[in-house]
């Protein structure tokens, strides 16, 4: 984590964007521009105007010592509403100068500027010292329609900044308390050093009593850290739930965000046809080993269907499957399939892979293939490990097992066929990822 850089009393030091190198190489993230002053394009395509936008989305990013956040790259949820219709620009400030009270003016005259073109609806998305001044300039101006606010802090880490952190929380609330009419929608994420704690519970009472539109997302599921909405995983559970709120321009109330991406495997990912039938599994001539185990005695017959089966997600939001078809001592057969990447540059695959049970694990490595690692867990699920074929690179997640005849139904409930007979027994239906 980058040390803050402080240009005022500690009261001020700031938070900024830690991690925007590791984003930026997994790909997650449009490129920003060279120059960054003032308001910027976040996206190389046109803009659709203020006659025919739904309306602006203005992203402020944060502030660091380390790099010129200017330069970081715009999140990939907002081409979310970049495709809906919206316009998105981006709060780029240099390091030198970009205090909360002269970036807010600034921010400030930008909505104000932005109504004044004609655009029906001026939202203010911001991350970290970002989220601050958004919310900042909501309290200031009524030109300001609604929030997004990511991590919001503006004052320093508990590992870097003790005794100026909890502002974070205690100047957040009376931001809340006086923004003028802005809806506003703010997430806090499990793991964030800048997180005094127990935001989620008073920021949701104080918008729930000001009568205005909101929504309040609080430690989400499998999202951690300050930079978690810099993850594809964030795109893919909360992406279509921003979209929404941003649409809302009569909400009044409570806003609730019931992300169901990654509950179960979606219609993007593709599988071969087998997995999609529904047949009964195999019955074991000799007692069944733990479910989860992957291990069966030699010369068990094969499985007319899928053993077992789990599902999960890595962090840049590409789903992963696993179901082993076969098991005979050491040695195994399974197909691991994995959805698109979230700007649909990868796309959906699947392969048959052969591995072996090494020690506590199932290992799956062939030449010029993926390593894939799978570790049962005590939850009944497994703790996978990805490693690029090169050996650069690598993910990690944790599969959870599901029943294979809701493969099924899931083919069923989303009316689309599966892939071929003539593909399915094959290898793959495309190169390993």
């Amino acid at each position: 984590m980058n040390r803050l850089l402080s240009t005022r009393p500690v009261g001020l030091r700031l938070a900024g964007l830690g991690l925007a190198a590791l984003i930026l190489a997994a790909g997650l993230f449009i490129a920003a521009p060279a120059l960054a002053l003032g308001l910027d394009p976040a996206f190389p395509e046109p803009a659709f105007g203020p006659g025919q936008a739904k309306g602006v989305v203005v992203w402020s990013h944060g502030r660091s010592i380390a790099t010129e956040d200017s330069k970081s790259p715009t999140p990939a949820y907002l081409q979310v509403l970049r495709d809906d219709g919206w316009d998105v620009m981006r709060f780029d400030r240099l390091s030198r100068g970009d205090t909360l009270s002269d970036s807010t003016k600034r921010l400030i005259d930008h909505a104000a500027a932005l109504k004044h073109k004609g655009y029906k609806q001026v939202v203010l998305a911001g991350q970290s010292f970002g989220a601050f001044l958004s919310l900042m300039a909501a309290e200031g101006s009524s030109n300001v329609d609604a929030i997004v606010a990511t991590a919001p802090a503006a004052y320093g880490s508990f590992e870097d900044f003790y005794d100026s952190w909890r502002l974070n929380a205690s100047r957040l609330y009376p931001l809340l308390e006086r923004v003028k009419r802005a809806r506003v929608m703010v997430f806090y994420f499990h793991g964030d050093n800048f997180d005094p704690g127990g935001r989620g519970d008073r920021s949701r009472q104080i918008l729930s009593e000001r009568g205005l539109g909101y929504a309040v997302i609080d430690q989400p599921a499998y999202l951690t850290s300050h930079w978690a909405a810099s993850s594809g995983l964030f795109v893919r559970r909360f992406g279509s739930c921003i979209r929404d709120f941003a649409n809302n321009d009569k909400l009044s109330g409570e806003h609730v965000c019931t992300p169901r991406w990654g509950t179960m495997p979606s219609a993007e990912l593709k599988l071969p046809a087998d997995m999609a039938e529904s047949r009964p599994q195999r019955v074991a001539a000799a007692p069944a080993a733990p479910t989860g185990s992957g291990a069966a005695q030699d010369g068990a017959k094969a499985p007319d269907a899928f053993r077992d089966v789990w599902y999960g997600f890595y962090p840049n939001g590409r789903e992963i499957l696993l179901g082993v078809e076969a098991a005979r001592g050491d040695n195994l057969t399974a197909v691991y399939a994995i959805g698109p990447s979230i700007d649909n540059k990868s796309s959906a695959t699947w392969t048959r892979r052969k591995g072996r049970i090494v020690e506590d694990s199932f290992v799956f490595e062939e030449p010029g293939k993926s390593t894939l690692r799978f570790r049962p867990r005590q939850d009944g699920g497994l703790a996978a490990t990805w490693v690029a074929a090169d050996g650069k690179t690598s993910m990690t997640a944790h599969l959870k097992p599901i029943d294979p005849g809701a493969l099924a139904k899931r083919r069923s409930a989303n009316s689309s066929a599966p892939e071929s007979a003539a593909a399915s027994h094959g290898d793959s239906n495309q190169a390993d990822n």
